[in-house]
């Protein structure tokens, strides 16, 4: 069977809190090989049952920001009072070596990754409603009233930026949206970009 080409590719998936973009990223992670859930540093504190660098890399803010200096940051963002970044060495590694990455990150940490990683597949993920939004964070023991109400303000900044993604999914049956996910990354797999020039010409054209 013919090899692709080397370098992984990238897809970046956004969403409004509790749309269920970082749930959709890691159960794909497990039903798809050669793809890698990108782990981003925070400065918030961990949710119960969240592992430090599986969930996220947690750091002081001291810390992050001694990184963000010394430009160890392909994007990074405050949202909702905490600083989120994803890791550039640890990207172009999973990159170099062939293996495709998926990130969920919010829409500011999205468009900066749009203008280092143009070639990025770039994915928005929908709830079904913004009342099955609002049910969903509230779900969320974490969430206080006020921190869920200002979600709600933040979620409506953030869906109007839908336009500037590839692919638009809602997410209402998440098996449903998982398929449709899944479906974008096997479809880049087998496009030409990914084809090895090589194995068609020695296989076919000599």
């Amino acid at each position: 069977m013919q090899e692709k080409k080397g370098r992984g590719s990238l897809f970046i998936v956004s969403a409004p809190s509790g749309a269920g973009k970082t749930t959709l990223c890691k159960k794909l992670d497990s039903v798809l090989s050669n793809l890698r859930h990108s782990v981003s540093y925070t400065t918030r504190p961990p949710r119960p049952r969240e592992v430090n660098n599986r969930d996220y890399t947690f750091i002081d803010e001291d810390a992050f920001r001694l990184m963000i200096e010394r430009g160890e940051f392909a994007e990074w963002a405050r949202v909702h009072g905490q600083l989120y970044g994803t890791s550039k060495k640890r990207l172009e590694e999973l990159l170099n070596a062939g293996i495709d990455v998926i990130l969920d990150i919010d829409t500011q940490g999205a468009m900066q990754i749009k203008e280092k990683y143009k070639e990025g597949i770039y994915i928005f993920i929908l709830p079904p409603s913004m009342k099955a939004l609002r049910e969903r964070l509230e779900k969320r023991m974490a969430n206080s009233k006020d921190e869920i109400e200002l979600r709600l303000r933040k979620a409506v900044d953030e869906i109007k930026d839908y336009y500037k993604y590839d692919y638009v999914i809602v997410n209402d049956i998440f098996k449903e949206a998982l398929k449709e996910l899944e479906a974008i990354i096997i479809s880049d797999r087998v496009s030409t970009k990914r084809i090895n020039i090589s194995w068609i010409e020695d296989s076919f054209l000599k």
